[in-house]
C-alpha cells in the first residue's frame, strides 16, 4: 500500500489539492481558480460556495490519480488564505453573507474609531497586531451589523464564524467540527497570543459573541475526520495553519532568525522569533508561527497586500501581457533605471504604512514609456515593498542574512535577482515550489507519526538556486529612494 498526505491549499485566487508521498515529494497536484467579486471601491469578496466547490473539485481530481487497491490517503492538512471571514448558520450551513476577503477595506471607518478611542496599544499588546481592516474582527462586526437579523441570531448561538480553514473543516466533517488552529486565531484581532485564548476584553470591544468562535487547537492536532462521501473513506484531518505560517514551516525555518518571503497574490515576509514575542516598534506584526504540543513559536511578519495581484492586473486589467511568464523576458530587455515607479496600492498599503486610504499610481510616464517599462515597474514594486519590510525588521533588531523564498512569482529569475540586489542579501529559492502545501503536509505528518521530529524535516530542505547581490550600494539606494518618493506622493493625495 502506498500512503499519501493530502494538503488542501485554499488561496485567494485559487484552490489546490496536493498529494505528497511520505518523503515530502509532490505526487499529484490539481488547481482551480474561482471568481473574485468587487461590489464597491475597497470591497473584495468571495462566494463561500465557490471556495468549497473549488476544493471539492480539486480533491476529486487529485484522487483520480490513485488506485484504491494500492493507494491510500492517511492524513489531511488544511492551509488557507488568512483573515478572510465567513459567518454561517450552524443549523442550515448557509452563509449569511459572502466571504469578506483579507484585502477588503470596508471597515476603515470602524478602525479609525478604534484608534480615536486610543485602543491601538491595547490591541497590539494582546494580539501583536495593529488596528486595520485586514484582520477578521472588524469584518465579523460588519456582518453582524449589516446583515438582517444577524446579530440577534449570533447572540442566540445560531451563527458561527470561521476563517477559511474553519469553514472547510466544518464542511469536510459534515458540520461536526468547529475548530481552528492558533496561527489562524492569531490573525483575527480577537486572540491573545500570550495567553493563547480568545480575549474577553477584545470580544466586548468589537461586540463579537464568544459563542460564534471556534475551538483553538495546535497546528498539528486531531481536528476531526472527513465524511466518507468526499474521499470514499474517512480520513483524519491532522493539521491546519494559515498559509504564510505553513510556508514558514515548509521552508523549515525552525530556528530563531530564519526567514522566508512568499510571493503570491500578496507578499508576506516572516522571521522566526522562537518562544518570545518580539514587539515591533516599526509597525510590523507579532504573530504565532506555529503551535506544537501546546507550545507556541512566534514570528515577526510584514504583510504586503499586492504582489502577484499587480501582475494579474497588468494581464487582465490592462491586457499588457497574455501570461505572467512574459514578464521575465520583458524585464530582461529593460534598463533597471527606466524611471517608472508603480505603487500597487489597489486596496491600500500594508506594512509598514498601514494606509487603507492609499490607492495605486504609476509615476514617471513619458512619451517613450512602453509596455516593457510598465511591466518591469510592476515587478520592481514587489521588491521595493520587500525592502520596506527588511528596513523595518532591521530597525527592530532583526536582519536575516539569507531569505528563503516561495510562491508562484519566484520562478521568475530576473525578479529574484533584482530582489537580491535591492535587499543586498542572499535569496534562496527552494526546490519545492509548493512550500505552503508542504508545510501543512509536514504538520499532518508529524501528528501521524510519519515524520519523527523538526530536525528530520529540516534535512529535507534543498536549495534550487541561490541569488547573490551584484548591484552597487549607490545604485540600490538610488532606486529605492525613487520608490520612497513615489509612495510619499501616493500617501499625500
Amino acid at each position: 500500500m502506498n500512503n499519501y498526505i493530502l494538503s488542501i491549499d485554499q488561496g485567494t485566487t485559487s484552490s489546490r489539492s496536493v498529494l505528497f508521498d511520505l518523503n515530502g515529494n509532490i505526487a499529484y497536484l490539481e488547481q482551480q481558480e474561482f471568481d473574485q467579486h468587487f461590489p464597491k471601491d475597497g470591497y473584495v469578496e468571495h462566494k463561500p460556495e465557490d471556495i468549497w466547490a473549488s476544493v471539492q473539485q480539486t480533491m476529486t481530481a487529485v484522487m483520480k490519480h490513485l488506485d484504491p487497491q494500492h493507494d491510500k490517503v492517511i492524513a489531511i492538512g488544511i492551509t488557507n488564505q488568512r483573515e478572510t471571514t465567513i459567518v454561517w448558520d450552524k443549523i442550515t450551513g448557509e452563509p449569511v453573507y459572502n466571504a469578506i476577503v483579507w484585502q477588503d477595506r470596508r471597515t476603515s471607518e470602524l478602525c479609525n474609531d478604534l484608534r480615536a478611542a486610543e485602543k491601538e496599544e491595547l490591541i497590539r499588546k494582546k494580539t501583536g497586531l495593529l488596528i486595520d481592516p485586514y484582520f477578521s474582527a472588524t469584518k465579523i462586526n460588519w456582518i453582524l451589523e449589516n446583515c438582517p437579523d444577524a446579530r440577534e441570531k449570533a447572540e442566540k448561538g445560531d451563527l458561527i464564524f470561521g476563517t477559511v480553514d474553519t469553514y472547510l473543516l466544518w464542511k469536510l466533517t459534515g458540520g461536526k467540527e468547529h475548530r481552528t488552529d492558533a496561527t489562524n486565531a492569531s490573525r483575527t484581532m480577537l486572540f491573545n497570543i500570550h495567553t493563547q485564548e480568545w480575549d474577553a476584553e477584545l470580544l466586548e470591544l468589537l461586540n463579537v459573541p464568544i459563542e460564534m468562535l471556534p475551538e483553538v487547537m495546535d497546528s498539528s492536532d486531531d481536528f476531526g475526520v472527513t465524511d466518507e462521501r468526499y474521499l470514499g473513506y474517512e480520513v483524519p484531518i491532522l493539521a491546519m495553519a494559515g498559509d504564510q505560517q505553513a510556508a514558514l514551516f515548509g521552508q523549515t525555518c525552525f530556528q530563531p532568525g530564519m526567514a522566508k518571503s512568499t510571493y503570491g497574490t500578496g507578499c508576506f515576509m516572516m522571521v522566526n522569533t522562537g518562544d518570545k514575542v518580539l514587539e515591533s516598534e516599526n509597525r510590523l506584526l507579532s504573530t504565532v508561527a506555529y503551535r506544537l504540543n501546546g507550545k507556541p513559536t512566534y514570528a515577526l511578519e510584514g504583510s504586503i497586500f499586492i504582489a502577484g495581484a499587480a501582475i494579474q492586473w497588468l494581464r487582465d486589467g490592462l491586457q499588457l501581457i497574455q501570461k505572467a511568464e512574459e514578464t521575465e523576458s520583458l524585464a530582461c530587455n529593460t534598463s533597471l533605471d527606466h524611471g517608472i515607479y508603480m505603487v500597487p496600492a489597489f486596496t491600500g498599503l500594508g506594512a509598514p504604512y498601514w494606509d487603507s486610504n492609499a490607492r495605486g499610481a504609476i509615476f514617471g510616464l513619458t512619451r517613450d514609456t512602453g509596455i516593457k517599462e510598465i511591466v518591469t515597474a510592476g515587478l520592481q514594486s514587489v521588491c521595493f515593498q520587500t525592502k520596506d519590510l527588511q528596513k523595518s525588521m532591521e530597525a527592530d533588531g532583526v536582519r536575516p542574512q539569507v531569505l528563503r523564498v516561495d510562491g508562484g512569482m519566484v520562478i521568475n529569475g530576473w525578479l529574484m535577482q533584482f530582489l537580491s540586489d535591492v535587499l543586498g542579501a542572499e535569496v534562496d529559492r527552494s526546490t519545492t515550489s509548493e512550500t505552503t502545501a508542504l508545510g501543512v503536509a509536514y504538520l499532518a505528518g508529524l501528528k501521524a507519526g510519519v515524520f519523527p521530529s523538526l530536525e528530520s524535516l529540516a534535512t529535507n530542505w534543498n536549495c534550487d538556486k541561490r541569488f547573490v547581490p551584484n548591484m552597487t550600494k549607490s545604485k540600490r539606494d538610488e532606486l529605492y529612494a525613487g520608490w520612497c518618493n513615489a509612495v510619499k506622493k501616493v500617501q499625500s493625495e
